[in-house]
């Protein structure tokens, strides 16, 4: 494999499967991998057995992954990879603050890219992709973000102020799609119906990216497939934390947010996070 549209990717999940397969169609070359195995490679990417061989192959890689850990480990392996190519990675896990920084003290050129808009979003190419770094690896990797998403936004100069962004985002959607359940919860135990509820909030002030979006298109429907499980949400509110008590600011609300997200987390840990509504409303 050579040339400039050709790019590495690892971490093939619900998000990162969309992703490799936007860079596919956008006319990209990909080697992919995922520890769970071939099965999510997208149509038209080649699978590669592991991470060395991603580190051989291509210049730039880009991460879809869990947390700071999984990251840590797999660029571990790109940086020991005899013979590497490698010198470029796009990290669109997230995985905080504190880990970003120190990934991109790690070797490799480091672009700090987390995501947000969900499954659907990066499908529809509607996803924002928020990205911190220096001017020449921003500049270096500008083409493979243009392939991940329509949307796309430099938010700083370093790695860790995209992350920054990402976790202000994660505090207030977990906190608006709570607020919303209880608010919808109280309105339907009156006997209001939830159709005609979200019609009138979304007309209102009440409105929020919970009422516009997830309560519409996956609790009214029943279908709570978003893509994005309540596990994660509670591992980015931990991150959210603690990088909020880094800075010494203020967490009251954030504190209960993550509270009641850890409760779902740990009653039904893995499930979309759009359940949120059933868990607090006891439906």
């Amino acid at each position: 494999m050579s040339g400039n549209r050709v790019v590495g990717f690892i971490g093939l999940g619900n998000m990162g499967g969309a992703l490799a397969a936007n860079l596919v169609r956008d006319g990209f070359e990909v080697m992919a991998y995922d520890a769970a195995g071939p099965a999510r490679t997208p149509d038209g990417a080649r699978w590669a057995p592991n991470p060395t061989d991603v580190a051989r192959a291509v210049a730039t890689v880009v991460l879809s992954l869990p947390d700071g850990t999984a990251c840590g480990n797999v660029m571990g392996e790109l940086l020991a990879a005899r013979d590497r190519r490698v010198t470029h990675v796009v990290d669109t896990s997230t995985v905080g603050v504190a880990a970003a920084r120190h990934l991109a003290a790690t070797g490799l050129s480091y672009v700090d890219a987390p995501v947000s808009g969900g499954v659907a979003g990066a499908r529809k190419r509607t996803l924002m992709v928020m990205y911190s770094g220096s001017d020449d690896d921003c500049a270096r990797v500008e083409p493979v973000l243009a392939g991940l998403s329509d949307r796309r936004r430099r938010v700083g100069v370093r790695p860790g102020q995209a992350q920054a962004l990402k976790l202000a985002n994660n505090f207030l959607s977990a906190s608006a799609l709570a607020a919303a359940s209880e608010a919808v919860a109280f309105a339907r135990a009156a006997g209001v119906d939830m159709a005609v509820l979200l019609e009138v909030l979304n007309a209102s002030s009440g409105r929020s990216g919970a009422t516009i979006d997830k309560f519409p298109q996956e609790v009214l429907t029943g279908r709570y497939a978003s893509g994005f499980s309540n596990s994660l949400m509670a591992k980015d509110l931990r991150l959210y934390l603690h990088e909020v008590d880094e800075t010494d600011g203020p967490a009251a609300l954030g504190a209960i947010t993550e509270a009641v997200w850890e409760a779902f987390a740990t009653a039904e840990p893995g499930v979309d996070f759009t359940r949120i509504y059933p868990f607090v409303s006891g439906s």
